[in-house]
């Protein structure tokens, strides 16, 4: 685990509300010079605590019209169901996320996709036709008050 003092949390807080933040303005928010601030950072980034940087799309503006929560139990509780299971999340597009959890069942997805029509057949055509999925119980997102991903 790497040790991190108070300025280096403020740089991931900072970082982590703006990615595209110059370091000359990160180096101003935290308090360092701007040659000190680049350091910090690199070595955040080289200790793997800044694993990388991405952009945030607009789910309207990018088609995504429907997002959903599904849990997902499986038929066997073994390594290799497990490992399929992992493997076909990790093909699908409309999975930005797979959590495997503790719990009544095995696995927390969240999916994205255009609409109810596009859900349906991911639901059925592709996720519901792993041969590893017993059970599937579907979290329709109505809205998202609090989302820090964004």
């Amino acid at each position: 685990m790497t040790n991190l003092d108070t300025i280096d949390r403020k740089i991931l807080r900072e970082l982590s509300a703006d990615g595209r933040l110059s370091n000359l303005a990160l180096a101003d928010r935290v308090g360092l010079s701007p040659s000190a601030c680049l350091r910090r950072t690199a070595a955040l980034e080289k200790a793997g605590v800044i694993r990388g940087y991405r952009a945030v799309l607009s789910a309207e503006k990018t088609g995504i019209g429907f997002t959903a929560y599904i849990t997902v139990g499986l038929n066997q509780h073994t390594k290799p169901a497990q490992e399929a299971f992992e493997r076909a999340m990790a093909a699908a597009s409309q999975v930005r996320e797979c959590h495997n959890v503790t719990g009544p069942v095995e696995y927390l997805l969240r999916v994205e996709v255009t609409d109810l029509i596009a859900y349906k057949h991911f639901h059925t055509e592709i996720l519901g036709a792993l041969p590893q999925v017993h059970m599937l119980t579907s979290y329709v997102v109505m809205g998202s008050p609090k989302d820090e991903r964004a």
